[in-house]
């Protein structure tokens, strides 16, 4: 029996030990889908999801996730990376869909702007923001972005690092869509930080511009997994009406 998101967001629990029950691939590859499907920033889609199931592979990450339950007992793995460096080739797919999407002849005045400030956006904006030169030129924005930002709002995120911080915000959107659809089936899942990304890159084979956003264990929860009661800060420290 599915959940309703708001059964699925109360469902789910960092799962660290797993039972021994195989879970369905297709329904696991359904839940990665609905990943995607995530919010991205400008729609880039900086992401790439590599669902383990062999055996061997799922040996090899546990080791380089230290050995922790969560990873050792998981079914499968899920491992979230962020492709900062595919921002060209996302970029001119969203031209791309854009062309098609303003295809047709008779296009109205308002098509045809919206079509030009789309496809600037992606072919003059995007580049701005994203060429860099062994963090030279980011460096160099970031100071000429203060400087306008003294007049007016600007975009201030043009630095390496602030790049890098969107793609992962970007991926972390995506792997908790994948997390709630799985709990929505009644699988459970365990977001790991702690691995040695280095050798989960080698081990995956990625290249260099890949980064490693997380690792996700998945499975059915053995209920000895679930270590103790959920606890969350009060409420009203944390959420303030403006």
């Amino acid at each position: 029996m599915t959940k309703t998101v708001s059964e699925a967001i109360a469902y789910r629990r960092s799962t660290r030990v797993y039972l021994d029950t195989e879970i369905d691939t297709e329904k696991v590859k359904h839940c990665i889908y609905n990943a995607t499907l995530a919010p991205t920033s400008s729609n880039l889609q900086l992401w790439e999801f590599y669902h383990v199931t062999d055996k061997d592979t799922l040996a090899q990450l546990a080791g380089a996730c230290f050995k922790q339950n969560a990873a050792k007992t998981a079914k499968q793995l899920v491992v979230v990376v962020t492709r900062k460096d595919l921002w060209r080739k996302r970029a001119k797919a969203n031209i791309s869909f854009l062309n098609k999407v303003y295809s047709k002849p008779d296009l109205t005045a308002r098509e045809l702007k919206r079509k030009k400030m789309a496809t600037d956006y992606y072919g003059k904006i995007i580049p701005t923001i994203y060429i860099d030169f062994l963090g030279i030129f980011g460096y160099l924005k970031f100071f000429i972005f203060q400087i306008i930002g003294l007049f007016r709002p600007i975009y201030r995120q043009a630095r390496a690092s602030d790049i890098r911080i969107v793609a992962h915000k970007s991926a972390a959107l995506a792997a908790e869509n994948f997390m709630l659809s799985m709990a929505e089936i009644g699988y459970d899942t365990c977001p790991m930080e702690g691995s040695d990304t280095l050798r989960v890159k080698q081990i995956l084979g990625l290249p260099s511009g890949a980064e490693i956003n997380m690792v996700i264990g998945c499975g059915i929860r053995n209920p000895e997994g679930i270590y103790g009661p959920r606890f969350r800060v009060p409420f009203e420290t944390v959420y303030f009406e403006v």
